[in-house]
């Protein structure tokens, strides 16, 4: 049983998919046009290239090839657009042609157009007969019809009631039926493909006056034949902003748009369109929708600027470009919307003449057409200008040019004076010559107008330099070369002038010249050396007095006959001396190579010459003596002291130096002198340039003195001692020598010590000795007893001796009685508040600033001893014998014996010489 009910039901199933089979291919969608003619209704007569037509729709999306049979002005896109290829004049008011569609099996499909201008086509009225147009198309349409008749197998496929007809439209063709868009669907299982479907964009023109809401397409699903579908669309002008510009019915999927399209600010919205089964969920898949607007000349183009300006010289040739001006236009790039020209609708004035200016239509470039500019006369022009789309037929703007005439170089400036004569002193750079003042006719502070002067003659040595004043009017000269009176004492200038913009075309005009006689002042200069640095290679032995180079110098001033003396300006070691008169430079003191005033063997001084002009002149030069060497510096040890250990001692390396070069110095030789060859051995290292020395006895602990001779290679030779510290110690090692002894001289050191205790013993005893006799002896008073100057007293102990003497001291109180504000300073301040001192610190770092602060807090302390301040005295007193200190000097009496100075030793004697009288009187 199973097996039979299993062989029912696979012949049931076989069953149902012939029949899906035979209904899909009943069904089968015939390739082909959606009308048998199309119409297009149009406003103009010439139809630029690109312009879009409408729209040719199709049955079926099969591959299709699409020609035109008598019109190649034509042409129809991918998408099924219709456009004008070439540009089309509807002169006679309509244009027909046949469109040509070929399926994949090379069938034919044929569709009329015609294209018909809006006013060739009129309604019957009162009874009269259509147009002649009119009769064209219902003959030809008549025609169509009886083609399908005779061949119906194209006829098959086109739908009777599609017939396309655009009288009801003003710009582009419609079909009454809006066109179907259905959802595209994939095949399953056993069932073929319906159809392979490109959804094409949905155009439409902007601004259309509805009325609103205006059907766009009609979206179907498949499915609406078996079920109840809803549809929605969703996306830009759906439910995303522009919120509500698209809608569509739910149940027959009519698309509408709600309010006119404006291109310029949105040129295509994309919407989805859905499809739901009632309760099922999605019918299709979602399917994208693409609405394009179509650019319509609503756009009325217009100028960047409301008043462009400009500037025309009076001189300028024809076809003299002055200003461009641009418009913009806002339609569609690339079509007769926005294809603007330019002209120039009025000119104001109209003299000379009213054509002056013209526009090329392109580029909004206005040039110069004809002559007779003039500033002088008419200074300024106003154009009005337009700019209209569709290559000047469309929509107007309109805009406003300001040209002003500028002054042209029709007067060439002149100089006020022929000829300049100036005095320029020689040697002075940047000195001012003459300045030239011009006159010009032209427009003040224009560039016609503006001078330019040039020397072209007079100056081959470039000597000089022309420049524009401020006021670009004058013409100023400078040197720019030191002028030279002995060479050239008289300069010819010739100087030429013209405008920062050359003369005008039409003008013959000549460059005005003038000549500037410039006459060099002689002033007085300084002498020059020649060469200005002199080398000179000297022995550094040189004699003193011995010529060591003539340095002359000679007076640049040949017509003074001036005498040039000389000097020392600067010799820093005072080696040198000069002729006054001659210039003979000669040895003062010695030489020495080795000085810190020579640096790389060489000696720099500087000499000056002057001449006998009432202000002198001087000039130096720089002499440089180039010193040789000569053997005059023995060689010398540079180490005095070292550190030896009497057991197994280490030899010690002692270096040698020579401030000689060397050819006077390595190879060394050295020899020990004295006692020291007994205790020491010495000798050259390898290269001659060092010495070792060797302790070659065991010797006790102790200073010793080490007497070396040491010769350079010319056998000059000098001693040279070193204090040698013996140590008790073995090898390399040295150890601290404490109590170390000077061999040879404990004795004398005994007695040094015994001498100095001796001597400090006596000087105690004599500082004893005298303070006994001053205590001794009666003190004699400076001045006689009886003397009237009774107001001084004399005492020994300081702050005594007023109060025993019965003086009258108010005067000197005076001043402070009369000046209470005063306070005295012998005594402590009263009511003054005492300063407050800075504690001490915890923190030890701070001892440093704390002492600082305390410090200036008691110098400022008024209540702080010592109350040493000002005390204020008027009179003191007068009558002294002694009268100034100017009046002390010397006696002369001669009675006092300055011989015995001279036993005090020689500084001494020079003292007795002054003052008693001995060699320097004699002289």
């Amino acid at each position: 049983m199973e097996t039979v009910w299993f062989l029912e039901f696979g012949l049931l199933i076989f069953f149902f998919q012939a029949l899906a089979l035979v209904s899909s291919e009943e069904k089968e969608c015939v390739p082909g046009f959606e009308g048998n003619m199309l119409v297009f209704k149009v406003e103009r007569k010439h139809l630029p290239m690109g312009r879009a037509l409408g729209k040719v729709g199709f049955n079926c999306s099969t591959q299709k090839t699409f020609v035109f049979s008598d019109d190649d002005h034509f042409k129809v896109e991918s998408d099924g657009t219709l456009k004008v290829k070439k540009r089309v004049s509807l002169l006679g008011g309509d244009k027909h042609f046949s469109v040509h569609a070929w399926d994949s099996q090379g069938h034919k499909v044929t569709l009329p157009v015609w294209v018909l201008h809006q006013g060739a086509r009129h309604h019957p009225s009162n009874g009269h007969g259509q147009h002649h147009h009119g009769n064209r198309l219902e003959k030809y349409q008549s025609n169509h019809h009886e083609y399908h008749r005779h061949h119906p197998r194209n006829h098959h496929h086109q739908r009777h009631n599609t017939e396309v007809d655009s009288f009801n439209k003003t710009e582009l063709t419609a079909s009454p039926e809006v066109p179907v868009l259905y959802f595209p669907k994939s095949s399953r299982g056993l069932k073929r493909q319906k159809r392979a479907w490109v959804i094409p964009p949905i155009n439409f023109a902007e601004n259309d006056r509805g009325p609103f809401p205006t059907p766009m397409v009609q979206i179907r699903s498949d499915a609406d034949k078996e079920v109840v579908v809803k549809y929605s669309i969703t996306g830009q002008g759906a439910d995303l902003p522009p919120l509500g510009l698209f809608t569509v019915d739910r149940n027959s999927g009519q698309l509408y748009v709600t309010q006119p399209l404006d291109r310029e600010k949105q040129e295509h919205y994309k919407l989805q369109a859905h499809a739901v089964v009632a309760g099922s969920g999605n019918a299709e898949e979602p399917m994208d929708i693409i609405v394009n607007v179509i650019d319509m000349n609503d756009e009325r183009p217009f100028f960047i600027q409301d008043v462009f300006t400009g500037t025309v010289p009076e001189a300028s040739p024809i076809g003299f470009e002055i200003i461009t001006i641009e418009a913009k236009d806002l339609d569609k790039v690339g079509t007769a919307n926005s294809d603007i020209r330019y002209r120039i609708q009025n000119q104001d004035p109209k003299l000379p003449s009213d054509n002056l200016f013209d526009i090329n239509p392109v580029s909004g470039v206005i040039r110069v057409n004809a002559r007779g500019l003039d500033r002088e006369k008419y200074s300024k022009y106003t154009l009005d200008v337009e700019v209209a789309d569709d290559e000047g037929r469309g929509l107007v703007g309109r805009g406003k040019v300001t040209l002003t005439v500028t002054d042209s170089n029709d007067n060439a400036p002149i100089f006020e004076q022929s000829t300049y004569e100036a005095m320029v002193p020689e040697n002075k750079e940047a000195a001012l010559v003459a300045k030239m003042t011009v006159t010009d006719g032209d427009e003040a502070h224009s560039p016609a107008w503006n001078a330019i002067f040039t020397i072209v003659d007079g100056d081959p040595e470039k000597c000089f330099a022309v420049k524009t004043g401020p006021n670009k009017q004058e013409g100023i000269i400078t040197t720019v070369k030191t002028l030279d009176f002995e060479v050239n004492n008289k300069y010819t200038l010739l100087v030429t002038v013209e405008n920062e913009v050359p003369f005008a075309n039409t003008l013959t005009m000549v460059t005005a010249t003038a000549t500037v006689v410039v006459n060099v002042q002689d002033v007085n200069e300084a002498p020059e050396f020649n060469p200005p640095e002199k080398v000179v290679v000297k022995r550094e032995d040189l004699v003193v007095g011995s010529d060591l180079v003539q340095y002359s110098a000679t007076d640049p001033d040949t017509a003074r006959a001036q005498k040039v003396s000389y000097k020392i300006v600067k010799d820093l070691a005072g080696w040198l001396s000069v002729g006054k008169d001659t210039g003979l430079i000669k040895v003062k003191s010695p030489m020495d190579r080795e000085s810190h005033f020579v640096k790389d063997n060489k000696y720099t001084a500087l000499i000056g010459a002057y001449d006998n002009d009432e202000v002198p002149a001087t000039g130096t030069g720089t002499l440089v003596i180039q010193l040789e060497d000569v053997n005059d510096n023995a060689p010398t040890i540079d180490e005095r002291i070292i550190k030896v250990c009497n057991k197994k001692p280490v030899p010690q390396m002692l270096s040698v130096t020579d401030k000689d070069a060397a050819g006077f110095a390595a190879p060394y030789t050295v020899s020990l002198q004295g006692m020291s060859r007994t205790n020491w051995t010495a000798r050259m290292n390898d290269t001659k340039t060092g010495i070792i020395l060797t302790l070659a006895t065991d010797l006790p602990r102790g200073e010793y003195s080490v007497v070396l001779r040491v010769a350079d290679n010319q056998g000059l030779e000098q001693d040279s001692t070193l204090q040698a510290t013996v140590c008790d110690c073995s090898g390399a090692y040295v150890a601290v020598c404490e109590g170390a002894r000077k061999a040879g001289t404990v004795l004398p050191a005994v007695l040094g010590v015994l001498g100095a205790i001796l001597l400090l013993l006596l000087l105690v005893l004599l500082l004893l000795m005298f303070l006994r006799r001053r205590g001794g002896e009666k003190k004699e008073p400076l001045l006689p007893e009886d003397d009237i100057r009774d107001n001084i007293y004399y005492y020994d102990e300081e702050g005594g001796g007023e109060d025993d003497q019965d003086f009258d001291l108010s005067v000197l109180h005076r001043g402070l009685d009369n000046r209470p504000d005063v306070v005295r300073s012998d005594v402590l301040p009263i009511l003054l508040p005492a300063r407050q001192y800075r504690p001490r610190p915890a923190n030890p770092e701070d001892i440093g600033n704390f002492i600082d602060d305390n410090l200036k807090a008691a110098d400022n302390d008024p209540t702080a001893p010592p109350y040493d301040s000002l005390l204020v005295f008027d009179y003191e007193g007068g009558g002294s014998d002694a009268g100034s200190l100017s009046s002390l000097n010397s006696s002369s009496s001669g009675d006092q014996d300055y011989d015995c100075l001279g036993e005090w030793g020689p500084r001494f004697k020079k003292l007795a010489d002054m003052y008693g009288g001995g060699e320097d009187d004699m002289l």
